[in-house]
């Protein structure tokens, strides 16, 4: 394709050689440029990629994109200086790859709770509904049936449209994909046309990466503030935030609530350990999802569903025979002792309180809560002894342990959530750094149906430590302590 025709709608400065220069490829990452590619010299949180253009050059850029043009330049290359690389790369990879995401009927998701299970059920659901769909999310991002896992939450630009590319020549119709804050506020979502955006909360997260949570509620709505009068934006009533997210958006605004009138109603009728009983929009259902903040989620999709022209009586029947996303209060039960433990990828407070809550309007009455629970290296230090805070005040005993320490000590990370617990909750934990081990001894407390809460990874198979990841499973490992707790 020819350079001229990618930066359509790029804010350039200056441009230094000639812009009819046929291009093969985008890169981002100077080891991944080859003859013909155009490198584009990001600056990251990490990494700034105008330290590589020499690298990018030298392995066959014949056009560099840039904020800063170097000060010796290469007669053999294009140099193009721009506003802001990251939106040039957003804009010139939806140029570059077809203008995929007006083709197909992207549909994103932002909220610090909830995203990967709304954009996972609304993938379920528009297959079963027979429409062949795409996902990009936390966990995994598929192709129809086709599954690759995902490094990031959302990707860079030039890899979400290539992704949506390979999509739409699989035939697919729809893609539901979560839009991250931080991809967001790094532009890697710049360009992308959205059929539809919903909302789901906002919480405590990520301040280490916002600094204050203005301007992570900044962050979030500046998307909706960006989406076209064709598209549509669905908000969460209930959330203190949610009708500021969507107060300067020119989308068509709808709104769920579980507690005050909206285009999307619910009313929980009864919650178990079974699933949902609910009234949506005065028609009684049944899901097969579990607590009130799976409630929001299932609002969410039905309001979407509705929203993108679906019959409302076949996306409830739908609807109610779905699961929800791995990692996502996973729940299994030992043979004989009844023991319940769950897998939940909570890692705020927020998500921890809500996941906590649930379980504890689901218990009989006799049963015991036992949480293991830690934070994650090099991210949001405030959070940790909130965490450990809420898990004290809804568990009857807790298990303080490893997450993902990354760079960290863990045994500093736990210091930092002990420091939350109050000295009358002091009685209630022990840390053990070892996330094997934690698991092991939360097994080996419980008694006849307790209930044991496994939070913070979730879906995730690994565990990060110094630069490593060692392959790790709270699901596998759970499984594997039932069946010694069974012999």
């Amino acid at each position: 394709m020819i350079l001229q025709d990618i930066l359509y709608k790029v804010s350039i400065r200056s441009v230094k050689g000639s812009a009819h220069t046929e291009i093969n490829d985008l890169q981002i990452d100077s080891r991944k440029v080859s003859s013909g590619s155009c490198f584009i010299a990001i600056k990251g949180s990490a990494a700034d990629g105008h330290q590589y253009i020499d690298t990018a050059v030298a392995n066959g850029a014949v056009a560099v994109v840039c904020e800063v043009v170097p000060a010796m330049l290469n007669e053999h290359v294009i140099y193009i200086q721009v506003e802001n690389s990251a939106v040039a790369a957003g804009c010139m990879s939806h140029n570059f790859f077809g203008e995929v995401s007006l083709k197909l009927k992207l549909v994103g998701v932002t909220g610090t709770n909830g995203k990967t299970t709304i954009a996972t059920l609304l993938w379920k659901l528009f297959t079963a509904l027979g429409h062949k769909c795409g996902l990009i999310s936390t966990v995994q991002n598929q192709i129809g049936e086709q599954v690759t896992l995902s490094t990031h939450t959302t990707p860079d630009a030039v890899s979400t449209n290539w992704l949506l590319r390979e999509m739409l020549d699989a035939k697919c119709e729809y893609v539901f994909m979560e839009c991250s804050s931080h991809a967001i506020h790094q532009h890697r979502i710049a360009g992308l046309h959205f059929a539809g955006a919903l909302f789901s909360n906002i919480t405590h997260d990520h301040l280490d990466y916002h600094k204050t949570f203005d301007e992570y509620i900044r962050v979030k709505k500046s998307w909706f503030d960006g989406l076209p009068a064709s598209a549509f934006a669905i908000s969460n009533m209930d959330d203190k935030r949610g009708m500021v997210m969507l107060q300067n958006t020119a989308a068509k605004k709808y709104y769920y609530s579980l507690k005050t009138m909206a285009d999307f109603k619910g009313k929980i009728l009864e919650n178990s350990l079974v699933g949902l009983h609910m009234m949506v929009n005065e028609q009684e259902v049944y899901f097969r999802l579990i607590g009130e903040f799976n409630a929001y989620n299932l609002l969410a999709v039905y309001g979407a569903a509705v929203c993108l022209g679906h019959d409302k009586q076949m996306v409830l029947q739908a609807l109610s025979s779905l699961t929800g996303a791995e990692g996502r209060f996973d729940y299994s039960v030992s043979k004989n002792e009844k023991v319940v433990g769950i897998i939940d990828y909570a890692h705020t407070p927020d998500a921890l309180l809500n996941v906590l809550a649930t379980i504890k309007n689901l218990r009989q009455g006799h049963e015991q809560i036992i949480t293991v629970v830690g934070c994650g290296g090099d991210r949001d230090k405030t959070k940790r002894p909130i965490m450990a805070e809420v898990a004290c005040e809804y568990s009857n005993r807790v298990i303080f342990t490893s997450d993902n320490p990354r760079s960290e000590d863990a045994l500093h990370i736990l210091k930092d959530m002990e420091a939350g617990v109050s000295v009358v909750a002091r009685k209630k934990y022990i840390s053990i750094a070892d996330r094997k081990e934690a698991i092991k001894t939360a097994i080996s407390l419980a008694e006849k149906e307790d209930i044991v809460l496994i939070a913070g990874k979730g879906h995730e198979k690994y565990q990060d430590i110094k630069g490593v990841k060692y392959d790790f499973d709270d699901k596998q490992v759970l499984n594997e302590m039932f069946e010694l707790l069974e012999k």
